[in-house]
């Protein structure tokens, strides 16, 4: 049986970040409650076949939910899961770390911590709409670290508006100075409906791709010299630590989603909830889940998608293993393309395995969006 994750989102922020696209909401009492009530209701509608390996607690930010909210939740997650997960993961903002939600999230059995720094320089926080400073980001981290979790990342992001190369080497520099066990570094998106989105469209901010090339090269080698090894296009860590519930993911295991907007990839479907709190107490009240944007596995589609994030993964993809698994694929395109991309120094074919290269990697969503066009 493929591995099983468990996706929990929890949809509460007090403010929206510039650049954040996912689905979120203020907290109150009343929304916290009928939040908790909502996954645990929608926990009883899964088919729970086997144990769960890996869990993922994003948002939103976890971190809005008091103490013994957490716990509860944590709680719900253990009756359900057949035993403690080999990897538990929550995301936190540094401004919602406090020693009690800290404490909490260990009781239940969590190992991993994952903050959302963005960048340790105050102007850059301010473009991006980030509600901490830099010096409760030091703090936060200095009592994750204290808290004693197996594993802690920091996230970064890079290209933003009015950033300079050397800014991103600071920040790069100093989250090497925390040394923390993972770090992701992702390349800001200009996602619609966000504040970001409406200066792009109003040219009052223009992506430059030159540069962005720039900031990956510089995160990648800076990392590497500091023994951090790249696993995945945004994704570094030191041995052991990488993300098995990403890894898991990319590579089209079995995924359960709880919580509005939440996504399932179970049993030959994959689908989604619907990105509103009310309208998913709803939902699942009257037994429903998973019912947006549902697409149903075929050979097809599994494929394409083992092939886009197989191929932003180091390691890429082994096409005879992957063949094996899914021979009704249109394998004749998968194998010209392939071809295209070695030729055109995008790729290398090594004892079946497909990678991309340095330079493939910078322009992995380009290649995505080859393999799209093979599978249309």
């Amino acid at each position: 049986m493929p591995a099983l994750g468990l996706y929990l989102h929890v949809p509460f922020c007090a403010s929206t970040c510039d650049y954040c696209a996912f689905y979120q909401t203020e907290p109150t009492a009343e929304g916290v409650r009928g939040f908790l009530a909502g996954a645990s209701r929608e926990a009883e509608l899964v088919a729970w076949d086997r144990p769960v390996d890996t869990v993922f607690w994003g948002g939103g930010t976890p971190g809005m939910l008091a103490p013994r909210a957490l716990a509860e939740l944590g709680e719900m997650v253990l009756r359900h899961s057949g035993g403690q997960p080999a990897e538990w993961s929550v995301e936190l903002a540094p401004a919602s770390v406090t020693p009690q939600r800290l404490a909490a999230l260990k009781a239940v059995g969590v190992t991993r911590i994952s903050m959302g720094v963005q960048s340790f320089q105050p102007g850059l926080l301010e473009a991006l709409g980030r509600r901490h400073t830099r010096r409760q980001a030091l703090q936060a981290y200095a009592a994750v670290r204290a808290a004693g979790f197996a594993s802690v990342n920091i996230d970064l992001i890079f290209a933003i508006p009015g950033q300079t190369l050397d800014e991103w080497r600071a920040d790069l520099d100093e989250a090497v100075r925390l040394a923390p066990d993972h770090l992701s570094t992702y390349c800001l998106t200009f996602e619609e409906d966000t504040a970001l989105f409406v200066r792009l469209s109003e040219g009052r901010v223009c992506p430059d791709a030159d540069q962005e090339a720039a900031y990956y090269t510089e995160a990648w080698e800076r990392l590497g010299a500091a023994g951090y090894a790249q696993y995945e296009i945004s994704n570094f860590a030191h041995p052991g630590h990488e993300c098995i519930h990403n890894l898991n993911t990319w590579r089209m295991a079995e995924w359960i989603g709880l919580g509005p907007s939440a996504a399932s990839q179970q049993a030959g479907w994959r689908g989604a909830n619907v990105p509103d709190l009310a309208r998913w107490q709803v939902d699942v009240g009257q037994g429903r889940r998973a019912g947006a944007d549902r697409v149903q596995l075929t050979p097809r589609v599994l494929a394409e998608d083992s092939l886009i994030f197989g191929l932003r993964m180091n390691e890429g993809v082994d096409l005879p293993a992957l063949r094996a698994r899914h021979p009704e694929a249109p394998w004749e395109r998968i194998g010209a393309l392939g071809d295209r991309l070695t030729e055109e120094g995008l790729a290398v074919l090594e004892q079946g395995r497909l990678r991309l290269t340095l330079r493939g990697r910078l322009l992995a969503d380009a290649v995505g969006g080859e393999i799209l066009a093979a599978f249309s």
